[in-house]
């Protein structure tokens, strides 16, 4: 099975040894993603609803490498560190996807990698190959 991968440039990804996404066949897997600008600095720190819109928007960026949209996805993991902030979570989740409503999961954790992070999110999209172009 062909695989192409999605970087995004950060140096973490080959310390720790991850890409960003990966397309293998017609599934596309984007890892945790948290609300960071291109520069990797935090974006709305301790903002959950702000920061599930830009994590969504990164995961956005990183399916439109592999030509695919949100439109494409069938299942997101929301990961926050205070379950109480399930409903800004819940609306800017809803506010991206609309009709699409893909399978998702929230779940709290202890911490994320930045304690101004509050918001990861992970998606797996499904676009038929012949829908993509080959790097």
């Amino acid at each position: 099975m062909e695989r192409t991968r999605v970087s995004s440039g950060t140096e973490w990804e080959s310390a720790v040894g991850y890409s960003r996404a990966v397309r293998a066949g017609d599934e596309i897997h984007v890892s945790g993603t948290t609300a960071t600008d291109d520069d990797g600095d935090v974006v709305a720190p301790n903002d959950p609803g702000a920061q599930t819109r830009r994590a969504l928007a990164n995961v956005e960026a990183a399916l439109a490498e592999r030509d695919a949209s949100l439109s494409d996805v069938v299942r997101t993991r929301l990961f926050v560190t205070d379950i109480d902030d399930w409903e800004a979570v819940g609306r800017a989740h809803a506010e991206a996807f609309g009709d699409v409503r893909p399978a998702t999961s929230m779940v709290q954790v202890e911490r994320l990698i930045d304690p101004r992070l509050v918001v990861e999110v992970e998606a797996t999209a499904t676009a038929p190959r012949d829908d993509y172009r080959r790097d």
